[in-house]
């Protein structure tokens, strides 16, 4: 099961993963006001084993210090986007806020596959929009959280500092080349979409899909 919540001043999309089964679950980007994300743990009664973050701008980290204080359970990110996360997540840029972060507990890694209740977790390193930007893999949902690599008829942004746009390209023929077209995406903003029919629309992996 996955819930999306929007969340925060930008209103990321916030992602509640759990097995219907076992109760275990994730939290993925938690972006800000967390009460919402609680209420619907408490809710559905989901034993959070790890909260892990796409990437470490601001929008999807500012919820991480409140989280930490009440679940004590193991934060993620790639280690590409550690240095980030501690100055802030690049609020300074848009004159927000700093946002404290507690320091992650758990390195993601390209490869990482992580065991939660029924379902398994898979770790994409997607770097781009920020260097250590990742998707996750979920197979048991047929779900790809794309965070701010791609949206659907979209995809994420380069011109932030850490962008990279060759590097996204590569990242955007990664996906299609290792997740199945039927994938549901779940971006970082936005509206899910079927994988299948972002390489039809999207102009961006449409051209990708062409080229692989």
């Amino acid at each position: 099961m996955i819930i999306g919540l929007p969340i925060g001043i930008l209103q990321s999309n916030c992602y509640l993963v759990y097995g219907e089964e076992s109760g275990e679950g994730i939290v993925i980007d938690p972006g800000g006001d967390t009460a919402p994300l609680l209420e619907k743990i408490k809710e559905h009664n989901v034993q959070v084993r790890y909260v892990l973050n796409t990437h470490g701008h601001f929008d999807h980290i500012a919820g991480n210090a409140d989280l930490e204080a009440v679940l004590h359970v193991p934060f993620g990110l790639h280690p590409a986007d550690q240095a980030l996360l501690m100055e802030g997540g690049g609020a300074a840029w848009f004159d927000v806020a700093y946002v404290p972060a507690p320091k992650p507990t758990l390195t993601l890694t390209d490869g990482l596959i992580l065991e939660v209740g029924n379902f398994q977790i898979r770790v994409i390193h997607t770097p781009g929009h920020s260097p250590g930007s990742v998707c996750f893999y979920i197979p048991e949902e047929n779900a790809l959280i794309t965070g701010d690599t791609l949206f659907a008829g979209s995809v994420g942004r380069t011109d932030l500092p850490g962008g990279d746009a060759r590097s996204l390209t590569e990242s955007l023929k990664r996906i299609v080349r290792l997740v199945p077209p039927q994938t549901t995406i779940y971006p970082g903003h936005g509206h899910t979409n079927r994988l299948s029919a972002e390489r039809r629309g999207n102009p961006w992996l449409k051209w990708i899909a062409n080229e692989t």
